[in-house]
């Protein structure tokens, strides 16, 4: 049997698209909320691959689903269904607003169908000029061309000009400035319950009350992106049911499937017949293996039981974080929801969110960042306490090192 290729961190710069800027480190290994490097040096995640690894790493429920099902079937085209298919969308649609469900492979592909249905919809209406979409400054939407248009962050888009157009970015949570550009040409109002990547900022309940308002004055569709605040991140299965507010699309992915590429699109009947037979598609989206994935881990997400633990785990973190801010105060608020928790950091600090985290990775945790002035935190909805304090005990050596 030919011998396995050798790599390093030097490897990742030799032969790699250079997108990334990946730690010194190569992890090989994961059981729980900790990991392992190539040494064999031990990290509690933090990060859980940007609130991805909602259940840990080798979960032995989803890995076994996993491998059951890969012995049976792992993809067929949309030329045939499958039961894994069918039986996700039931268990999405039976516990949210749901009627119908689009499977794809990722949030940016979620959020590109919710995108090219609302225009489709406004044109079958026989509005051409209804094109318009409604997005907030700081918002992430994805990478594709039209969802980092979509979202309110040059830095992300501004190299790739010509951008498609007829999208206009306003403050987030503000209302007024959104009811000024939201009129009657407006196609879609596409907007995240709790900025992840723009620094973890929650919206107003009013806010979101206000845009369901205004879509609905003005015949417009509201897409929610869950991508980062589904499958049980805030503490509920999906954020929206905290405010109140019901959107016509809701896209998801990332915890879907728990590091198994996953993503989708959910929506009601009126609006899944804009997109007919051949109007969209995919190539791996909706296969039996990711969706077999995905079903095990809705099956465990879903419940009381870890949903209400995600409500403890944020205090276990409220706390501690707290308690390392007033030793060290380097961060002037820690906000968020459930177990996605964002840390700002102070004028005195700013911009050394990275330095902090790389840090934290010498001293054996694995934090994020939301921009430069932001430590993200995004672990698993199920880590027991005892890594909780272990990571935060790890974490806090990290900043007494930042601020010796």
């Amino acid at each position: 049997m030919e011998q396995p290729i050798a790599v390093t961190r030097q490897s990742f710069d030799d032969w790699m698209v250079p997108v990334y800027a990946p730690a010194d480190f190569i992890l090989v290994r994961g059981e729980g909320s900790q990991v392992w490097d190539q040494q064999g040096k031990s990290y509690i995640d933090f990060a859980g691959g940007i609130a991805v690894n909602a259940l840990g790493h080798a979960h032995p429920v989803v890995t076994a689903a996993l491998v059951e099902q890969a012995g049976k079937l792992w993809h067929l085209g949309n030329g045939y269904t499958n039961e894994p298919v069918l039986r996700l969308a039931k268990q999405l649609i039976d516990a949210t607003f749901a009627d119908k469900v689009f499977f794809c492979n990722s949030g940016a592909e979620a959020n590109e169908a919710a995108l090219k249905l609302a225009r489709k919809r406004a044109l079958d209406k026989g509005n051409s000029s209804k094109n318009q979409i409604v997005a907030f400054n700081n918002a992430f939407h994805g990478r594709t061309l039209f969802t980092v248009s979509a979202g309110g962050q040059p830095k992300y888009s501004k190299d790739f000009a010509p951008l498609p157009g007829g999208i206009t970015h306003t403050p987030f949570n503000d209302l007024a400035a959104a009811a000024e550009v939201i009129n009657d040409h407006t196609c879609a109002v596409i907007v995240e319950p709790i900025q992840g990547e723009g620094g973890v900022l929650p919206a107003d309940p009013a806010f979101l009350q206000g845009l369901r308002e205004l879509c609905d004055r003005h015949d417009a569709v509201l897409i929610f992106d869950e991508v980062q605040t589904g499958m049980g991140r805030t503490g509920e299965l999906y954020a929206y049911t905290q405010y109140g507010v019901v959107p016509d699309v809701l896209t998801t992915a990332k915890a879907l499937g728990c590091g198994f590429p996953i993503g989708a699109m959910l929506t009601t009947d009126e609006l899944a017949k804009t997109l007919g037979v051949g109007t969209h598609g995919t190539t791996y989206g909706g296969n039996p293996l990711a969706t077999a994935v995905a079903g095990a881990v809705f099956s465990i997400i879903n419940t009381p039981e870890v949903l209400d633990g995600v409500k403890q785990r944020h205090q276990w973190f409220l706390d501690g974080l707290n308690k390392i801010n007033q030793q060290y105060p380097i961060f002037s608020e820690i906000r968020g929801g459930g177990l996605l928790i964002g840390c700002q950091l102070t004028q005195d600090y700013a911009g050394k969110a990275k330095q902090i985290t790389q840090l934290a990775n010498e001293e054996g945790v694995i934090a994020l960042i939301a921009g430069p002035d932001v430590v993200r935190f995004t672990p698993s909805l199920i880590i027991p306490e005892q890594d909780v304090k272990e990571g935060l005990a790890r974490f806090a050596r990290a900043v007494a090192r930042i601020c010796s």
